[in-house]
């Protein structure tokens, strides 16, 4: 009777040990979430890093990592994928991606948790240059941003405009901190980012050169603000990046994106971290500043249920 005491001690002592080690153990590691970004030197990285730190701050049970990556085209395909849970992207980038059209062929496994702040379209020379005008850009070596960025769309929008085409500049896809740095040592002669002002690759440049913001003509930026709703016409504050005047530029809103299989409960949460914490949130990054709190579920495509759970209790539906 004795032995058999004790063998039933032994065995509930294991299964307690093991208990506590193993199986609900692991209920208090935190589920791990990957936001893609873009490269270093444009805003969708510190603004990712972010919205990692709120998630991982203020989401019970949630922790989340930023992921250098091509950019806003690419991010999209990394949810679809499944490589990424989260996503920064354009307003017109999530919009194709929701329809599948091009750069997209097919709608791809995507949805929207809200929005974030807007990015201007930085089309970047020295001051000293003699390109004075979007024209003037034909047959110039220009870093058009990362392949997989943002910048190529809207890019080749503006070339239409003025009759051209990607065959009509020498294009150097790098990233925003290398183009840059690459039109700094007049390597190229005009360099682009898709980020919201400051940039930091912009700011960089102008801290030790004179540069020149080059603006389509302000028929072109009505025309494209007009025929395209997820674009805008932005003012750049001269004093950004110590210009001679404010600069007028292309726009457009971005949007966080979600994997559209992720649970709603996940999404939730991590909706009300970021949206909760806007305060924080602009504290810690200058581009979070520029987030609408009024617009934030007028998203370019559908929101993921969680995101909706949200917004409607923040309205009191």
């Amino acid at each position: 009777m004795k032995k058999t005491v004790k063998l039933f001690a032994l065995v509930m002592g294991a299964m307690l040990l093991l208990s506590g080690c193993g199986g609900d153990g692991n209920a208090t590691q935190p589920k791990e979430l990957a936001i893609a970004t873009a490269s270093i030197g444009g805003a969708f990285y510190p603004v990712g890093q972010e919205i990692a730190n709120l998630v991982s701050t203020y989401a019970d049970g949630l922790s989340m990592s930023p992921e250098v990556t091509g950019g806003a085209v690419e991010n999209p395909r990394l949810l679809d994928s499944g490589e990424s849970d989260f996503g920064i992207t354009n307003a017109n980038i999530a919009y194709f991606a929701g329809q599948g059209t091009d750069p997209f062929t097919e709608p791809l496994n995507v949805q929207a948790v809200g929005n974030l702040h807007a990015s201007v379209f930085h089309i970047i020379t020295m001051a000293d240059s003699p390109i004075n005008s979007i024209a003037d850009l034909k047959g110039k070596k220009i870093a058009v941003g990362p392949s997989g960025g943002g910048t190529l769309p809207i890019l080749e929008l503006v070339l239409e405009k003025y009759g051209m085409t990607m065959d009509d500049i020498v294009p150097s896809y790098l990233s925003y901190s290398d183009g840059f740095t690459q039109l700094s040592d007049g390597n190229v002669d005009v360099a682009l980012a898709l980020s919201g002002y400051p940039a930091s690759s912009v700011m960089e440049i102008s801290a030790t050169d004179k540069i020149k913001f080059l603006e389509p003509e302000q028929d072109i930026l009505d025309e494209i603000a007009s025929e395209y709703s997820y674009y805008t016409v932005v003012t750049v504050p001269a004093a950004e990046y110590k210009l001679d005047a404010d600069a007028k530029a292309i726009g457009v809103n971005n949007v966080l994106l979600v994997r559209k299989d992720l649970d709603e409960d996940t999404v939730y949460k991590v909706t009300k971290a970021i949206y909760d914490h806007l305060d924080e949130f602009a504290e810690n990054n200058a581009s979070a500043k520029q987030i609408d709190p009024n617009t934030l579920a007028d998203t370019a495509i559908g929101l993921h249920p969680g995101a909706q759970k949200y917004f409607d209790e923040k309205s009191g539906k």
